[in-house]
């Protein structure tokens, strides 16, 4: 099984040019029914083909006791699905054990997101003196400004800013590209850190490849997604913003303004890079929820 795993991970690096960070998330959850299956001896001789669905429901009864979300056991299953409809495809499997596999219900839980004034405060943390702060203000411009993902930002190389043209070109899920305009706030900050981004750099020891990663940690090496999520959580301490927040918050309320201001769902769904309009159309129920927010607290009459 484990062959066939490391098949089906190339498959996805070469054919489907999917992200470092999804594919070692499809791994690891491949692996881990891999270990299930064997520490519970419940197929003989690591025959793949003796997975059946009953297996498979016995298996997301294993995942609820180890207490995963909802969330976590239907992304494991969604991981699984798509094995085995690699493995039928390839003729490896004569009958896949996951159609018509029930996976448990998601709420259909709002994205959260921040208030402009609270996004215009938590910009404003980072100290405008170093060149840390420098830094760290450009890249929450950026994840605002521009609504693109963590991985996106971090993948980000100095040759994908064009300040001139006032556009960065991303590469999103399956290395889809994408041209996204800059605002005027963005470009500032962006310019500024540029200025100062020789600094990062003076005690560099990383592969000639990374030099030109546009945004560096301290030892001037490509700056990690956990890097900017605790600098994140410590600028929402600092903004005094009691909300539990990641990356991905700036994105919901970069997609979130924009329809408040009148963006159609159409042009939110290419600056996402969203493959169905259907993914951009929950954040008209946020705007919908705030609306109602609003006439409830102002409409005069109870």
């Amino acid at each position: 099984m484990k062959e066939h795993i490391n098949s089906y991970i190339s498959f996805l690096k070469n054919e489907k040019n999917y992200s470092n960070n999804t594919i070692i998330s499809y791994k690891n959850d491949l692996l881990q029914l891999l270990n299930y299956l064997k520490e519970y001896k419940i197929i003989n001789n690591n025959n793949i083909q003796y997975i059946d669905r009953s297996i498979m429901r016995k298996y997301i009864v294993y995942l609820k006791k180890c207490d995963y979300s909802v969330r976590s056991i239907c992304r494991k299953i969604s991981t699984i699905r798509s094995f085995f409809k690699f493995l039928s495809r390839e003729g490896i499997v004569d009958i896949n054990p996951t159609i018509n596999l029930i996976a448990p219900k998601i709420d259909n839980k709002l994205p959260s997101f921040l208030y402009i004034e609270e996004i215009n405060k938590l910009i404003e943390m980072p100290s405008g003196h170093s060149i840390l702060g420098i830094r760290d203000r450009a890249i929450l411009e950026l994840l605002y400004g521009t609504g693109m993902r963590v991985g996106e930002l971090v993948n980000l190389n100095i040759r994908d800013i064009d300040l001139y043209e006032k556009t960065v070109r991303v590469f999103g899920k399956g290395s889809k590209e994408r041209i996204l305009p800059l605002s005027n706030p963005s470009i500032k900050a962006v310019q500024e850190y540029l200025n100062s981004r020789k600094k990062f750099r003076k005690n560099i020891s990383m592969d000639k490849n990374d030099t030109n990663a546009l945004f560096l940690n301290r030892f001037g090496g490509r700056l990690s997604a956990r890097s900017i999520r605790r600098l994140l959580i410590k600028y929402m301490k600092m903004a005094d913003l009691n909300k539990k927040i990641s990356p991905h918050v700036l994105r919901h309320s970069f997609a979130t303004h924009l329809l408040g201001g009148g963006a159609d769902l159409r042009s939110v769904q290419e600056l996402l890079g969203h493959e169905s309009l259907s993914t951009t159309q929950i954040y008209t129920h946020i705007t919908k929820e705030r609306l109602k927010a609003i006439y409830k607290k102002s409409y005069p009459r109870s």
